[in-house]
């Protein structure tokens, strides 16, 4: 491999941010990373295809940050859930903490008064759900005057979760003067759509073929009664002692299954779904992302962006409505 492969170096990145890469021991860009930041330094428009853990916040986000810094203006990542917002906005503090540079996170399930003292900080990057950036834009707490660079993260989960009318809206309120950024583990025809009317001769990067799971894991499929789905998962748990993320279909089942594994003897086990408060998922998360939490059962609220390493497990409690959503989990 060559030095611009193995390394940061020659991907046109501005020394400072070399430095604050290797202080933060980031020394090798994973695929995405090292295709897409050539061309969103230049300020081209790019789609990204790559699956989620891939990566993608800092083939986005390196460029962004350098981009703001060297030309002011501002920049706003859109992203599908709560969780995601927090996690991509954590990603790009780790840059913009030593370049002087402010983020805000505009998610429901938080104050509204909250929020707004985080816009009148002014801050250069908004990382925010499209429900709640367009409470913003009606009650005209933010503009995208200055705005120079959007980029929609994890946007087939957007358009699964029908935020169309809320993405169309908000590209009406941003300057026609801009970088647009696309990034997706899959390619579904909305999406080309989208990129058709927003996008400027997008250069598109994919790193695997759309809907393709991760070769390096290992599957396992189990044939059981329903009735004896909950024993059989109760005796995999016994027998593995790191990670182990379960998914179901329902917020009711989730409920249900992580009481059942809590009765079981197993303590460290908490769900996360979309009737939980925001506190209770942020809680989750962490916990299980710092080992307080041993087994977490949820929706696909979590499948997609969720960067957590180190789970030894992942259990299908009920299959998935689609194979791009076996993919993501």
């Amino acid at each position: 491999m060559s030095q611009t492969q193995n390394s940061f170096h020659g991907l046109g990145i501005a020394p400072k941010i070399l430095d604050i890469l290797s202080k933060n021991r980031f020394t090798v860009p994973t695929p995405i990373q090292r295709q897409c930041i050539p061309f969103a330094i230049e300020q081209k428009d790019v789609i990204g295809i790559a699956q989620t853990g891939t990566g993608k916040t800092l083939a986005f986000g390196i460029p962004m940050i350098q981009c703001l810094a060297q030309n002011n203006g501002k920049g706003l990542v859109l992203v599908p859930t709560r969780e995601l917002a927090i996690q991509v906005n954590q990603a790009l503090q780790k840059i913009t903490s030593d370049m002087n540079m402010k983020t805000a996170v505009l998610i429901g399930g938080e104050p509204m008064a909250r929020q707004w003292k985080q816009v009148k900080l002014n801050p250069d990057i908004i990382v925010a759900t499209p429900g709640r950036l367009i409470d913003h834009l009606n009650q005209r707490s933010v503009n995208f005057r200055k705005t120079r660079i959007m980029v929609l993260d994890e946007a087939d989960r957007m358009l699964d979760m029908g935020f169309l009318p809320q993405i169309k809206t908000v590209f009406s309120h941003l300057p026609e003067q801009r970088q647009t950024m696309i990034f997706s583990a899959t390619m579904p025809a909305e999406i080309v759509s989208v990129a058709a009317r927003y996008m400027k001769l997008p250069v598109r990067i994919e790193v695997a073929p759309p809907g393709t799971a991760p070769t390096e894991v290992s599957q396992e499929l189990f044939f059981v009664d329903s009735m004896d789905k909950t024993k059989l998962l109760l005796n995999i748990l016994s027998e593995t002692h790191g990670s182990v993320l379960v998914f179901t279909r329902t917020k009711f089942s989730a409920k249900k299954l992580t009481k059942q594994i809590r009765q079981a003897g197993v303590h460290s086990a908490i769900e996360l779904h979309s009737n939980r408060s925001q506190r209770q998922r942020r809680d989750a998360m962490e916990g299980f992302r710092i080992g307080r939490y041993r087994v977490l059962v949820a929706t696909d609220i979590a499948a997609r962006g969720i960067d957590v390493t180190g789970i030894e497990l992942v259990v299908n409690y009920d299959l998935p409505a689609n194979g791009e959503d076996y993919v993501h989990r």
